[in-house]
């Protein structure tokens, strides 16, 4: 073998912090030091001659030769991982535990489609779902998998589409209604008591509205701000307010006249969750069968 021909161990690396363009969490991923890391990285430059990548202590970028070495060695690393997978899956059923970040949603429909059915096939497999509410970084914070909407999904990783699509919704108790009468257009909400919503940032969340290519975004007034969907739901229940929340989560409420829908034909559609995972390591074969089920139970269209 040639001697200066890299490692495969250094494309790998290469090939994450690429992805990644950042030391930090393509280190994180990887269970390395950043600074073994750009050791292996400066070892992997001087063996081709070529510089790959231009680093700075803010930031990262790849070269022009760089993103041609990429684009050749990204198919190969996922081929290698998805080799890897088949093999575990051969040697043995899938075992141990699978961390999986989601909103409290998001694990509900996920317990309706798919968990009772994957941990009765693979009862060597522990799941643990956590809905702290809070979007985080899936591959530093030690997550197989996480949850969020579908416009949301980092760009680098892989999304798996289910529970069908959703939308937010305006609701409120018939007895406000009674009293107040309910809104005909998004601005007349500005004349109404709204239970805000407070985002994770800390921003106050503007209410998105559209109807026939018609886009109004309203900064609603109210006598109360939380930051949890049941407790916007229960406050409306109770006649504090109009909440806007998603139209999955106020489905019983809504079922059951607990809650009315107002400007119905201002809420429109969008893609639903996704559960996603990283393309730029080994799949767990825990992950892997808990995608194939989840795929059985919201097959893709």
């Amino acid at each position: 073998m040639n001697a200066s021909r890299p490692s495969l161990a250094e494309l790998i690396s290469f090939a994450t912090v690429a992805a990644h363009k950042s030391f930090r969490q393509a280190a994180d991923e990887l269970r390395m030091s950043p600074s073994t890391l750009s050791h292996t990285i400066r070892t992997l430059e001087t063996r081709l001659g070529v510089r790959l990548l231009h680093r700075t202590t803010r930031s990262v970028a790849i070269t022009e030769v760089g993103q041609a070495l990429l684009s050749r060695v990204q198919p190969l690393v996922r081929d290698l991982d998805t080799a890897l997978g088949d093999v575990d899956n051969y040697r043995s059923k899938p075992s141990g535990t699978l961390r999986i970040n989601s909103s409290l949603i998001g694990a509900r429909v996920l317990l309706q489609l798919a968990v009772p059915k994957f941990l009765a096939r693979y009862p060597e497999m522990h799941l643990d779902l956590v809905t702290e509410g809070r979007l985080v970084d899936i591959v530093a914070e030690g997550f197989d998998a996480g949850i969020r909407l579908a416009e949301s999904v980092p760009k680098d990783m892989v999304a798996v589409a289910f529970g069908g699509s959703d939308r937010f919704v305006a609701v409120a108790a018939p007895a406000y209604l009674k009293k107040r009468g309910a809104p005909k257009a998004p601005l007349d909400l500005l004349r109404h008591s709204c239970i805000r919503y407070r985002m994770r940032n800390g921003r106050i969340y503007h209410w998105e509205f559209e109807r026939r290519g018609q886009a109004v975004d309203v900064d609603v007034r109210g006598p109360m701000t939380l930051d949890e969907d049941r407790l916007m739901l229960d406050a409306a229940i109770e006649g504090v307010g109009i909440a806007f929340v998603p139209q999955r989560a106020a489905s019983d409420a809504i079922a059951s006249r607990k809650l009315s829908v107002v400007l119905d034909d201002w809420c429109p559609r969008f893609a639903g969750l996704c559960l996603y995972y990283s393309g730029h390591r080994q799949v767990p074969a825990g992950l892997r069968a808990f995608v194939d089920v989840l795929k059985e139970a919201a097959p893709q269209r």
